[in-house]
């Protein structure tokens, strides 16, 4: 397939085909209506990538602990999910000495420079789970992003985008070429440099 972009988007037969390929492996539910995507971003305070509200419009996977249930998922779960990559990080800021170069000077005492990595995160574009510790960039007016495997700052491309990243964890993965430019993700791309 061709990769997701503006001028080629995620059609909905498209994200049928990817949702059936995970019909042997998990429940998954009816597709999300656009009122029920909305309610799910005006609740949680982000946008989700159109592949990823076609995704989700296709059909719900459930029923594994690793997808998040978006329609009836228990909110404390949701919102652990949303943080995990901001958490990660902050975890790295105080256990590895970790400090992004854009900053400014680290603090010397821990509890500071945890206070100060805590308000420059509160910028940083907002990622939402796809599967386990697998997150796409939250941005409705973007297509074609990457997905990430996000576990603290060990950050690594998953998939040069939703579609490759489902052959890549759920079906038969084609190579990346070797020259591929992944489109870049403010803040997040430092990781994977």
């Amino acid at each position: 397939m061709t990769p997701i972009s503006s001028e080629n988007p995620l059609s909905s037969e498209d994200a049928e085909a990817l949702i059936a390929m995970l019909s042997a492996r998990v429940e998954v539910k009816r597709g999300m209506t656009e009122r029920e995507l909305d309610r799910v971003e005006e609740r949680w305070g982000f946008r989700f990538a159109p592949e990823h509200r076609t995704l989700l419009g296709a059909g719900l996977p459930t029923g594994s602990r690793n997808w998040p249930d978006w329609r009836d998922g228990e909110p404390e779960d949701l919102a652990k999910r949303l943080a995990w990559p901001v958490h990660g990080v902050l975890f790295d800021v105080e256990h590895s000495g970790f400090w992004h170069p854009d900053w400014e000077p680290r603090p010397t005492v821990t509890q500071d420079a945890l206070e100060a990595a805590r308000t420059y995160l509160t910028k940083v574009p907002v990622m939402v789970p796809i599967y386990s510790h697998r997150y796409m960039l939250a941005d409705p007016d973007r297509t074609g992003t990457p997905v990430l495997s996000m576990y603290q700052t060990d950050i690594i491309y998953y998939g040069t985008d939703l579609v490759d990243y489902f052959h890549h964890e759920f079906g038969r993965a084609v190579p990346t070429p070797e020259d591929h430019q992944y489109a870049p993700i403010p803040f997040w791309s430092y990781f994977l440099d």
